[in-house]
């Protein structure tokens, strides 16, 4: 059970605003748990807590994030299920794999995908600015998109932020979807691991709705205003956004490594 719990009214209101930044980046570029789960934490409530809460609001969001895209014609539904399973199949074998590692080893080894990641992003400026997917044959598509799923759903277990960037760039540089529709697919993969975490809090009363449903519902406006930018702008405005959480991802990463 969770015990009792409670935040001020102040602390209340700056975590539904983190909450909001939070869902309008993840739904524009991916990574908004960057911001959502510290703030989370800054509130003072257990980890258990922070997490179930965190995972609920996410999941709110991205219900509504993925009706934005969908409405908007940026999900290829086909390729985003298929991700889908194969990400669930990946997080698992990540989640033991982080069983067995040292956590500064997985650090280490994500800090050395960051630049590379980057550097993609910077390189590869016609990255995402049209869709090629459509020239893949159904079985080649359907293996890349297992793939992708297995490949993001393990890192997603073994450490996890910035799942979603990471996902948006795989559908854009290994498939050819423009970064819109990238980005609809991506909504897809997350929605499906975070609906798992979140049932998974919620039947151990993890989640405190008193303080995750004011945020969630802060995190869905953000979801749609950062949904509805990545719609209208397209790659001009997620390719900077990606870049902004990939070096959040890296300053984070660099301070718990030195603490």
């Amino acid at each position: 059970m969770n015990g009792f719990f409670e935040i001020s009214k102040l602390s209340l209101i700056f975590l539904c605003f983190l909450v909001f930044v939070a869902g309008f980046v993840d739904a524009s570029a991916g990574g908004g748990g960057l911001i959502s789960l510290p703030a989370y934490f800054f509130t003072g409530m257990p980890a258990h807590l922070a997490l179930g809460c965190n995972k609920f609001s996410g999941f709110c969001g991205g219900v509504f994030s993925v009706m934005k895209f969908w409405r908007g014609g940026a999900v290829r539904l086909r390729a985003a299920l298929v991700a889908a399973a194969g990400s669930f199949i990946g997080s698992v074998g990540g989640s033991m794999t982080a069983l067995v590692l040292p956590e500064h080893v997985i650090k280490t080894m994500v800090l050395t995908i960051l630049p590379c990641a980057a550097a993609i992003i910077l390189l590869k400026r016609e990255m995402g600015d049209e869709d090629r997917s459509r020239s893949l044959g159904r079985g080649k598509a359907d293996a890349l998109s297992l793939a992708i799923g297995l490949l993001i759903g393990f890192y997603d277990g073994i450490f996890g932020p910035g799942t979603g960037t990471f996902a948006i760039m795989a559908f854009s540089a290994l498939m050819g979807f423009d970064l819109r529709t990238a980005s609809g697919n991506a909504k897809i993969l997350n929605l499906a691991s975070n609906a798992a975490s979140a049932i998974t809090f919620a039947a151990a009363g993890n989640i405190l709705y008193g303080i995750a449903l004011p945020a969630a519902l802060c995190g869905i406006a953000g979801n749609f205003a950062g949904a509805h930018m990545a719609l209208t702008k397209g790659s001009k405005f997620i390719r900077p956004m990606m870049l902004c959480v990939l070096a959040l991802l890296m300053l984070k990463i660099l301070w718990d490594l030195l603490s």
